[in-house]
């Protein structure tokens, strides 16, 4: 089926940035008294809005993080990326020929605006993504696996949710997907098959996508 629009995720799709945030976040939260590995770290918080550490951080120590962990995990993670940061191998390629091709795309990402500024920024994929076409969990509220910030995406892009694509690495965003109604491609450079159940079609190189969109 050809689709009226492609949604991607942003961390671990267009930007690999999966390990840079995710080595902080293990190192901050255990600095902080809460024990985390990096392999916990991705099978936790992977693709997840900050709302949902909080959460899980207080349902398992009874413990609230304190109140400026946002600003000091997001200034750890900005300045790194300015220093490490790299598109994912092909994302650029796929955009340009989405954009040549007149097909309508955009992006919806857990992370907030000034994240998903940043790592384009850093990573040069700016020019891809005016403001029309960025969608963060802030604009919604609830983050994945809600399906609520895919089906905003759409909504503001004009498209319904079953002419839909949406591009994902991780477990929360397939869920937050398949709820929204929309068809839903794996990557898995990151992520196993297994993982992503429920994705109609998986991919590991970011240059088999556009033959997959046809």
């Amino acid at each position: 089926m050809r689709h009226d629009l492609v949604i991607f995720d942003n961390d671990g799709v267009l930007v690999d940035s999966e390990p840079i945030s995710n080595r902080l976040l293990a190192a901050y939260l255990t600095e902080l008294g809460h024990p985390t590995t990096y392999e916990e770290s991705i099978r936790d918080y992977m693709g997840s809005a900050m709302h949902r550490i909080h959460e899980l951080v207080l349902e398992r120590s009874g413990q609230r993080l304190p109140d400026n962990f946002d600003d000091v995990f997001h200034a750890r993670v900005f300045a790194a990326f300015e220093q490490e940061l790299v598109a994912v191998t092909g994302a650029s390629q796929v955009l340009e020929k989405l954009a040549a091709d007149g097909v309508p795309y955009c992006v919806a990402s857990s992370g907030s605006h000034e994240r998903i500024r940043v790592a384009h920024r850093a990573t040069g994929l700016e020019r891809w993504f005016d403001e029309e076409r960025i969608f963060s969990s802030q604009d919604v509220g609830r983050g994945k696996p809600a399906p609520d910030l895919f089906l905003y995406a759409a909504e503001r892009m004009g498209v319904a949710p079953e002419r839909c694509v949406v591009v994902e690495d991780s477990p929360l965003g397939v869920r937050a997907a398949l709820a929204a109604g929309m068809d839903v491609y794996g990557f898995t450079a990151m992520t196993t098959a297994e993982k992503l159940a429920g994705a109609r079609r998986l991919f590991s190189d970011m240059g088999e996508l556009p033959d997959l969109l046809l």
